[in-house]
């Protein structure tokens, strides 16, 4: 499972047209499920994200967590996070997980990270065309990989 965090003072989502979710301040995060994921990447990867410290301190310092700020999460699936550039110019999603894999860990990420947080957190639609649109806050931006966690 990769993870796209981005630090945001406000972010939203849209399908056709129409706006589905907003957040303010917090974290838009997008996030690619591999074919090889499973519920363990969900409980590693959510802990991981709320309790990720980038928001600055009274001293100007990435130390808080979401939950110290009172931030809000806006969660997008985003398959082409597992492309394969090695050959050609055309990306390859071969390790990307089909909606069969993906939905049920999509839904259980957004299941847990609720948990954690004690609120709802803002999403997308699985599958759709959606336009996003954000301020990042920083600008940080932090990538992580459920298969780089030992």
């Amino acid at each position: 499972m990769r993870a796209v965090i981005q630090r945001v003072s406000k972010a939203s989502v849209s399908i056709g047209g129409e706006v589905k979710d907003r957040i303010g301040k917090g974290f838009m995060v997008l996030l690619g499920i591999e074919v090889n994921d499973t519920i363990e990447d969900v409980e590693w990867l959510s802990n991981k994200i709320v309790n990720m410290r980038i928001f600055n301190d009274g001293n100007g310092l990435m130390n808080l967590a979401l939950t110290e700020v009172n931030g809000d999460i806006l969660l997008i699936s985003q398959f082409t996070l597992h492309a394969s550039t090695k050959k050609g110019n055309r990306p390859s999603f071969l390790m990307a997980a089909k909606p069969e894999i993906a939905i049920p860990l999509y839904n259980a990420m957004i299941e847990k990270i609720e948990f954690l947080l004690g609120k709802k957190i803002g999403t997308g639609i699985f599958g759709a065309d959606m336009q996003l649109e954000l301020i990042n806050d920083g600008p940080v931006t932090i990538i992580i990989d459920s298969n780089n966690r030992e």
